[in-house]
């Protein structure tokens, strides 16, 4: 890449290097597709972030790239989610290898993601801000502001005066964040409003450990939550009903504590903050994820309360569905149509986080007699009700959502598959590992009746049930069903193969 603008144009630019952007680098470089991260920050990687839970869905892609166990060895489960008052959703009954929410600070999981997109080969171009694009039939240009010189994987340093530069790309997505500088290039409204406003937040020391390791509550006129970093430090998260002010506005300790005597009855004797600050929370969605060959992802394309912690765990999701698609576009084993797809999959998933989160914050917010009878009303149907509970708990979580299907198609076909035993004693989640398409079918390996991986054996692996099961299941890349029979007539798989693989 040079700032003449000439570079191969089957490369991809990622713009921003969170944790969406950080996934779907990876995911491409491990495809075999050459990625830029572009990124305005300099190379660090700030505790200052606001997400500290990975729900069952993500956790079930991150084991689909070998980081499951990473961040389980460093976070810790939580079998019960308290989402306001007497409301728990309990996860023990998920039909998942994690029946749980993982409790972990956003850093951890940016430091996981990004040794993996290094040791992908991505490259990345901090110190480098995005002013303009413009795209063609062929590709799209970037044009930046660049403090730092082509950093590889983050070793340059300050070379002085920015610098602008034009660099090129078949594809562009935009993981920015809310201000998104791509969005706002390809012309794309992000309509919406702050829901809340005036949230504090602060890391702080505790005299008094919380009994829970999630703590949360709300009261009508306050709610407060604590989460541990792990390192002697806990997160607040607060918010005072008769205390909203601009953002910019002085905030101390002493305010932290009184919001948090009001919603949970004591401060825990807070101490030594190293960081406060304010903020708002906004509901936005972008009308569509894809112009061209630009498209949108996690904050960029959606943003939502912190309510249910949804936020990165909905961008990690919506980087697991685009990768795959990309790479099989930019190798030219799937026509350009194929990334229609993420936007009819993935922006339906994200109006419904909005629509989830922003109904918890606001019964959380609820303070009147009837919206806060409403509350325990909505408490008592989601705990006594099994099915809405279920849908509550697959929304949360993730694992309840399914993509919509073409008409014909195998009734399994858009679902979620869990992490299913196979026939040689591995697991599914295992297999996809790679980025591979998983064929299952019936039988045990030695009795396959076809070569379905000749030529595919870097994007396929062919596994056998280990139950006795008939149907034969085309499970993709992000752990959907692209394909499903109940014959496993060879020309059937061979034509699906041919069609969903390449």
């Amino acid at each position: 890449m040079n700032g003449t603008g000439t570079q191969d144009t089957h490369s991809v630019i990622v713009v921003g290097a969170g944790p969406t952007g950080l996934l779907l680098a990876g995911d491409l470089a491990t495809a075999g597709v050459p990625v830029t991260v572009l990124d305005k920050r300099p190379r660090e990687i700030s505790n200052l972030s606001r997400a500290f839970v990975l729900h069952a869905r993500t956790l079930e892609e991150l084991d689909a790239r070998d980081l499951a166990d990473r961040l389980e060895s460093v976070g810790r489960p939580l079998e019960n989610l308290q989402l306001f008052g007497r409301l728990d959703l309990d996860l023990g009954g998920l039909h998942s290898r994690f029946r749980h929410v993982l409790v972990i600070p956003q850093y951890e999981v940016e430091k996981a993601l990004l040794e993996r997109a290094e040791r992908a080969g991505v490259t990345f171009r901090y110190g480098t801000e995005v002013t303009r694009l413009a795209q063609d039939a062929d590709g799209v240009t970037v044009t930046v502001a660049s403090s730092e010189k082509d950093s590889g994987k983050g070793s340059g340093k300050d070379s002085g005066a920015p610098a602008t530069e034009r660099l090129r790309a078949a594809y562009v997505v935009g993981a920015d964040g809310l201000h998104s500088t791509v969005r706002k290039s390809v012309g794309l409204p992000f309509p919406g409003h702050a829901v809340i406003r005036s949230v504090v937040l602060a890391d702080v020391r505790l005299a008094e450990e919380p009994e829970a390791l999630l703590t949360v509550n709300a009261t009508g006129k306050a709610f407060a939550f604590l989460a541990p970093f792990g390192d002697g430090y806990h997160r607040v998260i607060g918010w005072n009903r008769d205390r909203v002010v601009s953002d910019h506005a002085p905030l101390d300790l002493d305010e932290v504590k009184e919001i948090t005597r009001l919603a949970l009855g004591r401060d825990f004797g807070m101490h030594d903050p190293r960081w406060m600050s304010r903020f708002h929370s906004d509901e936005r969605q972008a009308p569509a994820y894809r112009v061209g060959r630009v498209l949108l992802a996690g904050d960029a394309a959606h943003v939502h309360s912190p309510a249910g912690g949804q936020g990165m765990n909905t961008g990690l999701q919506d980087a697991a569905n685009l990768g795959w698609k990309l790479a099989q576009v930019v190798h030219g084993r799937a026509d350009d149509a194929l990334l229609d797809s993420y936007q009819a999959e993935r922006h339906p998933v994200g109006r419904a986080v909005l629509r989830s989160s922003g109904g918890i914050v606001r019964l959380a917010m609820a303070h009147r007699p009837w919206s806060r009878g409403l509350r325990a009303a909505v408490a008592g149907v989601v705990d006594s009700v099994a099915p809405v509970r279920r849908r509550a708990t697959g929304q949360v979580t993730g694992v309840g959502y399914r993509y919509p299907a073409p008409r014909g198609a195998h009734r399994f076909t858009g679902m979620r598959v869990p992490d299913v035993a196979l026939a040689d004693g591995g697991r599914l989640y295992a297999s996809l590992r790679g980025g591979r398409f998983v064929l299952i079918t019936p039988g045990a390996p030695e009795t396959a009746a076809h070569p379905y991986d000749e030529g595919r054996k870097d994007r396929l692996a062919v596994e056998h049930w280990a139950s006795d099961r008939r149907t034969a299941v085309l499970v993709r890349p992000d752990g959907y069903v692209a394909w499903a029979s109940d014959s496993a007539d060879p020309a059937g798989v061979e034509a699906a193969l041919e069609r969903h693989v390449g």
